[in-house]
């Protein structure tokens, strides 16, 4: 099983995801569907593409699932942060923080990475920004759910 760990004792890993995971996956996404900056993925079979196309990894501390966080290798050798889900329960402890600063050092010597956020979503916008994440383009109806998104890409 793959894991992404930082040089820093880490408060949380890794873990890689499987087919077995799909359950919890599912009880992530339906913990913060609701609303209209977040398209969740709330179909089995959703996720068996997003396992087949992506790396998917829950996110723990200890044995305990905080949120997965999944990614994209493209053809051009870029990186495209598909999803990051904090469960509403541990969001506000500086998780999403840790984990995006592990993808970052992980893919340092990518030329590109990105990622896309409702331009509503400001916590994200500003972990993102504080990150070194800059706004490149907005995207009307991205997921087809009716609500915009902003692509944002890692400034080297």
């Amino acid at each position: 099983m793959e894991k992404i760990t930082s040089h820093e004792k880490p408060f949380v890993t890794l873990d890689k995801a499987g087919i077995e995971d799909i359950s919890i996956l599912l009880e992530l996404e339906k913990s913060v569907a609701g609303n209209n900056m977040y398209s969740p993925m709330l179909d089995e079979n959703e996720w068996k593409e997003e396992l087949y196309n992506s790396e998917v990894f829950l996110i723990k501390k200890d044995n305990t699932v905080l949120g997965n966080v999944s990614y994209e290798l493209k053809p051009d050798s870029s990186i495209y942060i598909s999803g990051l889900v904090i469960n509403p329960s541990f969001q506000g402890q500086g998780i999403a923080r840790e984990v995006l600063v592990k993808l970052l050092e992980k893919f340092k010597d990518k030329k590109r990475i990105d990622l896309v956020t409702h331009p509503d979503n400001h916590a994200a916008l500003h972990l993102y920004q504080s990150l070194g994440f800059v706004i490149e383009s907005q995207h009307e109806n991205y997921y087809g759910d009716g609500e915009p998104r902003l692509r944002l890409v890692f400034a080297k």
